[in-house]
């Protein structure tokens, strides 16, 4: 089996890394509008080689598309246009329009959708590392549409990334991941971008952050590239989450204008509950 990682960055160096330790496949190619980017991931290792989109879709079974949802809005039509055989796994962190894009393709079987929940807050092949995927929670959406032995393959794959698993529609994936990862991401943003304005002001004022607030804004190193296609796709989901979540600290900030210590402790307690869920 030849394998295609198409955008060779974080998710898609990362699982080549994995595949190639498992000798799950003859030969890994890489696919990325970035010349160096390609490169580099052939300097690591992470590929065998480069190639075009369309020699990749002749000579490769399984196509992995790890880059931005927009980049796979646009391309993945096309791609189904020229599949026989081949299985596309959509890795996307959005599903809703780029399934709904496809619904009607003759091809549409040939696509496994799948979320894998593992990253960081890194970019570009040099940020791929072993074991990425380890235990974490890979989402299958609307597998029912995707042929029988294109989703047995993607889902041999997934276990050899060792990987467990879930089903959801593509509205209930993009609700929930507003919730779990789009949120989180852009409160990270938000808080950087708080604190850098302070500094302009308060130039000392990165000497006191320690460990609490590096785990806070860390996801404020992700890139741009990547996550303004993800709110630009789940915009509606991510604002309904974020009006919820403003309302929160309001609440929060109104209760510390009052100087009623007692409801912030009942509040601080409340949230508490999290430990319950991430264990």
């Amino acid at each position: 089996m030849n394998v295609a990682i198409v955008g060779v960055g974080l998710i898609g160096g990362s699982i080549a890394i994995t595949l190639k330790e498992k000798k799950v496949a003859t030969k890994f190619v890489g696919v990325d509008k970035s010349e160096g980017n390609l490169k580099k991931a052939i300097q690591l290792g992470l590929v065998d080689e480069g190639m075009t989109i369309e020699e990749a879709l002749d000579q490769c079974d399984v196509i992995f598309l790890t880059i931005p949802v927009d980049a796979i809005l646009t391309l993945l039509p096309s791609l189904l246009d020229r599949v026989t055989n081949q299985v596309i796994i959509d890795m996307g962190s959005t599903k809703e329009r780029i399934l709904a894009q496809v619904a009607d393709h003759p091809k549409r079987g040939r696509l496994v959708a799948a979320h894998p929940m593992a990253g960081t807050e890194y970019s570009g092949p040099e940020a791929a590392v072993p074991n990425l995927f380890n235990d974490k929670m890979m989402v299958y959406v609307d597998a029912m549409d995707s042929d029988e032995d294109a989703f047995e393959t993607v889902e041999a794959i997934t276990e050899q990334l060792g990987m467990r698993t879930t089903f959801m529609n593509a509205h209930e994936h993009d609700v929930h991941t507003a919730y779990v990862s789009h949120i989180s991401h852009i409160t990270s943003f938000a808080l950087a971008l708080t604190v850098l304005e302070k500094e302009k002001s308060q130039g000392r004022i990165f000497e006191l952050a320690g460990s609490g607030f590096e785990s806070t804004v860390r996801l404020a190193k992700s890139s741009p590239d990547m996550w303004t296609p993800i709110f630009r796709q789940n915009r509606d989901n991510v604002l309904e989450v974020l009006q919820e979540h403003i309302k929160q600290l309001q609440h929060l900030k109104d209760v510390l204008d009052n100087e009623d210590y007692d409801t912030f402790y009942k509040l601080i307690k409340k949230s508490n509950k999290i430990r319950k869920i991430l264990k």
